[in-house]
């Protein structure tokens, strides 16, 4: 969509550069780049104050299109997105997860990894091709000893890689601000050309979609005095032209385009991947720091959702029904509520479904994600003699927010406990998934879930108390006094003899019932019976104290009865099913 043949290509690859706090990452931006973007180099003044990065800053460098993106002039744009470090700030990368094409992750030589620079290693598994590690500061190492200091980390750095995506990737090392930074600009980065030949050597092109609807990020938000208000960030997806409307679903408002620019330069179209400035009529920019626009109507505000998910390997501890999370969603992060279903068992080694979600299909509740070192897979293993643990090859959670959440469709969804304390060596982020099922009904619990069929297995065991005739057997313990044994009726139970029968109804005031044998009683069971109820008969001579007693020594061989049930966690009647 250039102006004519006579523009030269211009590639943009987006570069997150993310690491532990410290670990000088907008000095190496800001070494990296030529151009400085309108969101660059920590513009929030508590930010400057503080020397840290408290948002996504952008900047970039182009250089000479290299020989593997094709023949002809060109540039390459890197777009360096600086992302922040600390804690509570995870949300911002998350938020710029979805366009990074490839991620730069900066590691002080000194320090090795830190915990933030391992969570920013599972944000790059998670959304991200390609990486190269950088090794900064340099500087700091005693000239001497810096070269096997260097190779040291390196060795290091590979061995943490070997069981990730990016096994192998490149390891650079620099000092991009020497001295630190009280030091004289005029001190020369060190390492940072051949960082830049590097990148050249990683870029590639990124797949870029300009169909479908339109979806920017936007990071930052300010008027021009007689123009309007301009919203700069990333296109996530589709593509945007001038005089096109665009809907802002924080304020509720859609705007038409009056004019783009791309790093300056006056553009008219824009696509996915592209970094582009938005000017619209007036509004004010302090309404909008940062969020999402879009095609009208085209994201949904939900309040629940159903998403398919996995466990991030470096979380500790269970993933648990009920648990809350902080859960992030397109560029939001609420509180939201859990619950882990999987695949009915038999279905356990079924393929896995991209994107999509079956409700015609019946699914188990779980108490917890299933994983190699969950307590429900150690039962299994327990039922299971040949000691493999059995798991299903996809999970689900049914997600509930706390507050609405807006995103668009199939996006991605991170789960992490944010309020873990910062200084602990852990890493926060607990599972990631994709969003196949939102909820925009308020009220979807009684609109919504019914549909979803998750059941909970119901195992209840009672005994024989005696035998009635050949047919039919009178039983006890099954269930409390007050139960309505009514809505039992027709249900199938086990003897632990072998025979099946029906519950046909209650027997008296206590909770005993009486159970139909359809094919007869056999004649050793009968026995077994006969002699326990002469047993008792025996002891019911003496006072009840001693039926108690008896009761209690004649119940080492007591028939069992067993009933098995499932009942569907959303089902309003309750009802009870038997397969």
């Amino acid at each position: 969509m250039a102006a004519g043949p006579a523009a030269p290509r211009r590639l943009n690859v987006n570069v997150g550069v993310l690491g532990h706090i410290d670990s000088g990452k907008t000095a190496l931006a800001r070494a990296l780049s030529t151009t400085g973007s309108t969101a660059a180099f920590d513009r929030a003044p508590q930010s400057r104050a503080r020397g840290i990065t408290l948002d996504l800053g952008f900047s970039c460098l182009r250089t000479a299109l290299p020989p593997q993106l094709g023949p002809g002039p060109g540039e390459l744009q890197f777009t360096l997105v600086d992302c922040p470090g600390h804690a509570s700030l995870i949300r911002t990368i998350i938020g710029g997860a979805q366009i990074i094409d490839l991620m730069m992750l900066v590691i002080d030589v000194t320090k090795g990894m830190q915990t933030q620079s391992a969570e920013c290693l599972v944000i790059g598994q998670i959304a991200c091709q390609k990486m190269v590690v950088v090794l900064n500061k340099i500087d700091l190492l005693p000239e001497g000893k810096r070269q096997s200091a260097i190779e040291k980390m390196t060795k290091k750095m590979q061995k943490t890689l070997e069981n990730t995506k990016f096994c192998g990737c490149p390891i650079v090392a620099v000092a991009a601000k020497p001295g630190g930074p009280e030091a004289p600009e005029s001190e020369t980065p060190l390492g940072v050309s051949e960082l830049i030949e590097v990148l050249k050597s990683q870029a590639y092109l990124p797949s870029r979609d300009p169909s479908g609807h339109f979806l920017m990020a936007v990071d930052h938000c300010f008027s021009i005095k007689g123009q309007g208000t301009v919203m700069t960030g990333t296109i996530l997806s589709g593509s945007v032209s001038l005089g096109d409307n665009v809907e802002i679903p924080a304020l509720k408002v859609t705007k038409k385009v009056k004019s783009m620019q791309m790093f300056h330069t006056p553009v008219t179209y824009a696509m996915q991947g592209d970094r582009v400035g938005i000017c619209v009529t007036q509004f004010d920019p302090k309404l909008l720091e940062r969020g999402l626009i879009c095609t009208p109507e085209s994201l949904h505000t939900i309040h629940a959702a159903i998403v398919s998910l996995k466990k991030i390997q470096y979380f500790r501890g269970a993933l648990q029904t009920k648990a809350k999370f902080h859960i992030t969603v397109g560029h939001e992060t609420v509180m939201g509520r859990v619950m882990f279903f999987s695949p009915a068992p038999t279905d356990f080694n079924e393929e896995i479904q991209e994107n999509v979600f079956n409700f015609e299909k019946d699914y188990l509740y779980q108490e917890e994600y299933l994983s190699k070192d969950s307590k429900t897979s150690e039962e299994n293993k327990e039922n299971d003699q040949s000691g493999e643990v059995q798991l299903p090859r996809q999970q689900w959670a049914l997600l509930e927010f706390e507050k609405p959440v807006t995103c668009p469709k199939l996006c991605l969804v991170i789960g992490s406990k944010l309020d873990t304390d910062i200084h602990a060596n852990t890493c926060r982020l607990a599972f990631h998934g994709v969003l196949l099922q939102g909820m925009e009904d308020k009220n979807y619990a009684e609109t919504f879930l019914p549909k979803l069929k998750v059941y909970k297995l119901k195992h209840k065991e009672g005994q024989v108390e005696r035998v009635m005739d050949d047919y039919s057997v009178i039983g006890r313990s099954l269930f409390k006094k007050e139960t309505n044994i009514q809505i039992f009726v027709g249900l199938k139970v086990k003897l632990s003899t072998g025979e099946d029968g029906v519950i046909e109804g209650g027997f008296g005031q206590s909770g005993k019932f009486k159970i139909r044998i359809p094919d007869g009683l056999r004649p050793d069971t009968k026995m077994l019976l006969t002699v326990a109820s002469k047993k008792k008969s025996k002891a019911s001579k003496g006072d009840t104290a001693k039926e108690d007693e008896s009761s209690k020594s004649d119940s080492a061989q007591p028939v069992a009865i067993t009933l098995l049930f499932k009942r569907y966690v959303f089902d309003m009647q309750k009802k009870m099913i038997q397969s």
